[in-house]
């Protein structure tokens, strides 16, 4: 298995992430090819596309052991499931896969082409694997049923960032960081109305309160190095 891209985008921790791909289109994300694979002919007919498949690496989950069983936060951390009935980034091969939207096919002078793309999970720096083609008339199921992660997807929260601290993020960032806390980031088992959780978005330290179903933005301020 070869890398052969990096994802960028303003995520560089796994907390904030949205949790599927998809879920937060208003996320952008530049893919950055290895030197070896910025052959232009090896995207030849992508943008016809309007989505693609991303195979991927869970880089900062990789373990020597497996268990059979994870716990899903959005379970609340308690429940277990099956290891191959989840999406847990802990599983024998640490690979990860998500639907994006092809949103461009950019040339760049140093980074050769680059593609945009909207609505991925993945954190900043991850490796890539392959690439693929979403095909619509193979890939779409609109019959199929989600098990126990569709009885638990309705997860969205009221959200309130006050002008003053809003004002502080870039105009094209806002929405994204507006979708990304509409999902609530905290894990399934920490509902603490007392506790101000945080993350990096694109620099900024974001910190938040959640008290009966409204997250309130309490500090936006520059991320340390």
């Amino acid at each position: 298995m070869h890398v052969i891209a990096r994802i960028h985008n303003d995520f560089p921790t796994k907390f904030g992430l949205p949790r599927q791909s998809g879920l937060v289109n208003e996320v952008r994300s530049m893919i950055v090819f290895e030197p070896e694979y910025r052959v232009p002919e090896a995207l030849r007919g992508m943008e016809g596309y309007s989505h693609l498949w991303l195979i991927w690496q869970f880089h900062q989950a990789e373990r020597d052991s497996w268990s059979p069983t994870v716990r899903p936060p959005r379970l609340g951390g308690n429940a277990r499931m099956g290891v191959f009935a989840t999406r847990s980034p802990f599983r024998p091969n640490p690979i990860g896969l998500s639907s994006v939207k092809l949103e461009a096919i950019r040339q760049d002078a140093q980074l050769g082409t680059v593609l945009i793309v909207s609505g991925a999970d993945l954190m900043d720096g991850t490796p890539i694997y392959d690439i693929k083609p979403y095909l619509p008339y193979a890939d779409c199921h609109p019959e199929a049923t989600g098990g126990f992660a569709h009885e638990v997807k309705d997860y969205a929260v009221e959200v309130y960032i006050p002008p003053e601290l809003l004002a502080k993020v870039p105009d094209d960032k806002q929405e994204a960081l507006r979708g990304v806390l509409a999902q609530d980031p905290r894990p399934g088992y920490q509902r603490d109305a007392e506790r101000t959780y945080g993350f990096v978005y694109a620099g900024m330290e974001v910190r938040f309160r959640v008290t009966e179903g409204v997250l309130t933005v309490t500090e936006i301020e520059p991320a340390k190095e």
